[in-house]
């Protein structure tokens, strides 16, 4: 059956959730209290993406502190360190990330979505998806010189590990009867931003080549996965908290490599706001995959007006 609305990732915690995790982490409650509290909140946003008629659902990322939380509360080798972004936008500037940074050899200690999906499957959410960090991701973020690379002599080493464990993922994934998993990599954006890919060419990097890499890395994971019945996907923004943003720019200077190069069945992308650029670059889509344009925004209160929404598919 064709999807024409989904849920991208995250959703708004609710604040019973947001006070338990709050909790949790002070030592006021045991781990089986926050999971009830996880499962209450998710059990309300299904049911929510049921009533306005999604034709798939999402668990709203309710058991992560953030998207990407997942791969360093599963995987050893992380180190308390994080990255810095520059935030643009209301309350900008720059912040330590999510992501922590690799500071040893990573080894794998359980499944990164696996007390995801058994609830997903028990209150009969299906079709559902699950949300995997693309192992690009952790290049970007998690290499620090003088921390990493005392461990991982290269970008490419680091990623090699990367993708050997996100491809354990989705194998397992697909051998629990998920049928949708989506790739999330809003780091690419890195690459398609002027701003961003003159930083990497003053400092000696080739953001063509280093890119190009990433998607390599990134299909590496998913290989294997693509059988019928199973929709892989991957989900491409500027960055998104606190209706900020981290990058700018269309998808020009990426385009005809991501979509003709990167093994997936659907691309979700951003569209919702000038900063994204142009339709031009979807000329470029190979028959056979599908694009959602992403036009409802998180970063606004307003609702988009159907009208316009409408306008703009045509």
């Amino acid at each position: 059956m064709p999807l024409r609305a989904e849920q991208v990732g995250s959703l708004l915690r609710p604040p019973d959730l947001l006070a338990a995790r709050a909790a949790f982490a002070d030592g006021r409650i045991e781990l089986a209290e926050l999971r009830s509290a996880e499962d209450a909140a998710i059990r309300e946003a299904v049911e929510r993406q049921r009533e306005i008629g999604l034709d798939v659902y999402a668990d709203g990322e309710m058991r992560r502190a953030s998207w990407l939380t997942g791969m360093a509360d599963a995987v050893d080798g992380f180190v308390a360190d994080s990255a810095l972004l520059e935030w643009h936008g209301p309350g900008g500037g720059i912040e330590q990330t999510t992501g922590k940074v690799v500071g040893a050899r990573l080894r794998k200690q359980r499944m990164l979505t696996g007390h995801e999906v058994p609830l997903l499957k028990t209150i009969g959410a299906a079709p559902f998806k699950i949300t995997v960090p693309a192992p690009s991701n952790f290049v970007s973020i998690g290499f620090k010189p003088g921390v990493t690379d005392r461990h991982y002599a290269n970008h490419d080493e680091l990623l090699a590990d990367l993708v050997a464990i996100v491809r354990d993922e989705v194998q397992w994934l697909v051998g629990q009867g998920v049928t949708y998993i989506q790739l999330d990599a809003p780091f690419y954006s890195h690459y398609l931003d002027p701003q961003h890919r003159d930083a990497m060419r003053q400092s000696g990097r080739d953001p063509d080549a280093e890119f190009e890499a990433a998607v390599g890395g990134d299909n590496a994971a998913i290989a294997g996965a693509s059988r019928p019945g199973v929709t892989l996907a991957v989900h491409v923004c500027r960055g998104n908290s606190r209706s900020r943003w981290y990058t700018e720019g269309g998808y020009d200077a990426i385009a005809e490599k991501l979509f003709a190069t990167l093994n997936v069945d659907r691309f979700l992308l951003e569209y919702d706001t000038e900063r994204s650029g142009s339709f031009l670059p979807l000329r470029l889509v190979p028959r056979g995959k599908d694009v959602v344009l992403g036009l409802v925004t998180t970063k606004e209160p307003r609702l988009e007006r159907e009208g316009d929404l409408r306008r703009r598919i045509d």
